[in-house]
């Protein structure tokens, strides 16, 4: 089981060698959520030189988002948010990297390893197959033509956002896509689903009871864990891409109400050296400063 991450942003992470066989070139990762158990991870993959790797099939569900850079992969050349997709034992063709190429990539189910192979596995689904896809050309969606996101207690679509549905497994629901918060977008109710959710931010930025999402900040919660009260960038809007173990259900509380009470016994105003405790504090190391990051601002 992973451990929940909430929030983290990616430059407080130091790099590692990155988990990659059989290849040719080097490349450092990032681990921002990593399962010890199965060895599922999702990772921020940067490459030091040029890279390539040849054919086979991997032990994980396996995919790539592209940040910057170039992928190719068969055939296909992919530039920002090309993605790819390959589960585990489906044939994946060879792939080259451009140097100093940036990506996510995403673990599920399995480790690092991979295995050079011409054909298939017999145990992969005849619904299983690689999917390689250029996000950037394919349109948005608005939520209200039939986007899964974002209904109200009375089914009506939340108007402000906008999706790009990459993958999604037909037996299990686990989806990846690409979701657009329109400027200003803002949903009061907390929400808690059943099944995990992760997403790292693209572009933008939002605040909700957790803290304050900018490009680069990351989170993966397990399932039944409150978040919400979200509030859009005035002028950016937001845009991440999300992540589910499952077809997503929103299920929503309204009027939550934390209280905490009591007297202080040796901190407050009569101890000028104390400060006053906060509710939520999201926990992150304290390289780059607090929450506020004047970037952002």
């Amino acid at each position: 089981m992973r451990p929940h991450v909430e929030l983290i942003d990616e430059r407080d992470l130091i790099w590692h060698v990155a988990e990659f066989e059989l290849a040719t070139g080097s490349a450092e990762q990032r681990n921002l959520s990593y399962d010890e158990e199965d060895g599922s991870a999702s990772l921020k993959v940067r490459f030091t030189s040029d890279w390539s790797r040849p054919a086979g099939v991997h032990d994980a569900d396996t995919e790539w988002f592209v940040l910057s850079g170039r992928v190719t992969i068969g055939d296909t050349e992919l530039g920002p948010e090309g993605f790819w997709t390959a589960p585990k034992g489906v044939w994946t063709p060879p792939i080259s990297v451009a140097e100093r190429t940036e990506i996510l990539l995403f673990r599920e189910h399995g480790g690092w390893h991979f295995e050079r192979a011409d054909a298939g596995r017999d145990f992969v689904r005849e619904d299983q197959k690689l999917v390689v896809l250029d996000a950037a050309a394919m349109p948005w969606i608005d939520v209200k033509d039939g986007s899964p996101m974002r209904f109200d207690l009375g089914g009506t679509p939340v108007p402000g956002l906008y999706i790009k549905l990459l993958h999604r497994d037909q037996k299990t629901g686990f989806y990846t896509r690409l979701i657009k918060a329109k400027p200003g977008w803002r949903e009061e109710p907390l929400a808690h689903h059943p099944c995990s959710e992760e997403a790292y931010c693209l572009a933008g930025g939002f605040d909700y009871n957790y803290g304050k999402m900018w490009p680069g900040t990351y989170f993966w919660r397990p399932a039944l864990i409150r978040h919400g009260d979200f509030t859009a960038d005035a002028e950016q809007g937001c845009t991440w891409i999300v992540r589910s173990d499952a077809d997503l259900v929103d299920w929503y509380t309204d009027n939550p109400k934390v209280v905490m009470s009591g007297q202080p016994t040796n901190w407050g105003p009569e101890f000028p050296n104390t400060l006053a405790p906060k509710l939520v504090e999201p926990v992150r190391s304290r390289s780059i400063g607090p929450w506020a990051d004047p970037t952002y601002q």
